[in-house]
């Protein structure tokens, strides 16, 4: 339930929308578990999720496609993150779209557009793969095989997979509903990093996409290993987990952090590391190669003796596509300085 106050034109009475004014939350001792936030963000969010989660099992069960989980993914984190900021005050409070968006900080401003373009880019990237490929994916198809396999899924896929989300969106749902325990402090040189890395990760993981694509689709049967995809075995993971960790960053720089957010972008580099990333991904490719097409086993046999699956090596700072996403993000902070009017506050 939505417990926060409102005056005037459905403007928050707890916090300011002074754009001179960085202090958003009440500036109290930093716990990591603050009680609060189990029952104003976590509960709202699992539930939330929860219910994203019944509906794709659903038509994923119908349509055989169990990839249906996997176009939920950004959607129901970008959806959770409107509700959070604006959906539940203009349902709850009667406050109108355009007052709710003007309450806004900068900062929360930064937040709901870098969730917004990271979630839809992936969206329409999943969504149009998908179609095109008119059936499901391949990381699925050898699950499927097993017996009663869709009896299991709610509970070993689609369940858990809500669960992880919401830990994930912590940094874009704790500053909209939470009013606890938060670090006080100003940095607005950690929110121009805070933009750089979010711009970064965003180039690295675009490019990876449209690399790969133009690969696959180029007539070309070798492993992609040019371009982005000569930084790590996996770049377009590597930039999500930098888009991820750039909102605790920015909360940070802006006296909004509460503590707990930080777990967002670890569950989102644990999941993208060990579970439905790379890991799935590469035990996928294992399988398939070694049946259909040996020599692309023997292509990424090679691949991992010379790259890590994510991280950079330290050889890599010469490499011209790391310094190419770098530039990318130093230019998303020339551009939202140029927007913002080079107040950055």
């Amino acid at each position: 339930m939505d417990t926060m106050p409102y005056g005037q034109g459905g403007v928050p009475l707890n916090r300011t929308t002074s754009p001179t004014s960085p202090t958003h939350h009440r500036p109290v001792t930093a716990t990591l578990f603050d009680v609060g936030v189990f029952k104003d963000t976590i509960a709202p969010s699992l539930g939330l999720h929860s219910s994203f989660a019944l509906v794709a099992y659903a038509a994923g069960r119908a349509t055989d496609r169990a990839e249906a989980k996997d176009w939920l993914w950004p959607s129901g984190q970008v959806l959770n993150a409107w509700w959070s900021a604006v959906g539940r005050r203009m349902i709850n409070h009667g406050v109108p779209l355009t007052t709710a968006l003007q309450s806004l900080s900068r900062p929360e401003r930064l937040i709901l557009a870098g969730v917004t373009l990271w979630g839809a880019r992936l969206f329409y990237r999943i969504a149009s793969r998908s179609i095109r490929r008119g059936e499901d994916d391949a990381r699925y198809s050898e699950e499927k095989k097993q017996s009663g396999f869709w009896n299991r899924a709610l509970f070993s896929m689609f369940l858990p997979e809500a669960v992880v989300q919401t830990v994930i969106a912590l940094p874009f749902t704790v500053p909209f509903r939470h009013q606890g325990a938060v670090l006080t402090g100003y940095h607005p040189w950690v929110q121009m990093a805070a933009v750089g890395v979010w711009g970064t990760g965003f180039a690295m993981e675009v490019l990876a996409d449209y690399q790969l694509e133009q690969h696959k689709y180029g007539g070309r049967t070798d492993l992609l290993r040019e371009g982005v995809w000569s930084i790590s075995r996996h770049p377009n993971y590597l930039g999500d987990a930098l888009i991820h960790a750039s909102f605790p960053l920015m909360l940070y720089g802006s006296d909004m952090l509460a503590p707990i957010a930080v777990l967002g972008p670890i569950a989102n580099y644990l999941f993208l590391r060990f579970f439905g990333g790379d890991a799935q991904t590469e035990q996928s490719q294992d399988e398939r190669y070694s049946r259909e097409a040996p020599e692309k086993k023997e292509q990424l046999d090679e691949w991992r003796a010379e790259k890590h699956s994510f991280w950079p090596a330290a050889k890599e700072v010469g490499n011209p596509w790391l310094w190419a996403c770098v530039g990318a993000g130093a230019a998303a902070v020339v551009v939202e300085g140029f927007v913002d009017g080079w107040s950055w506050r």
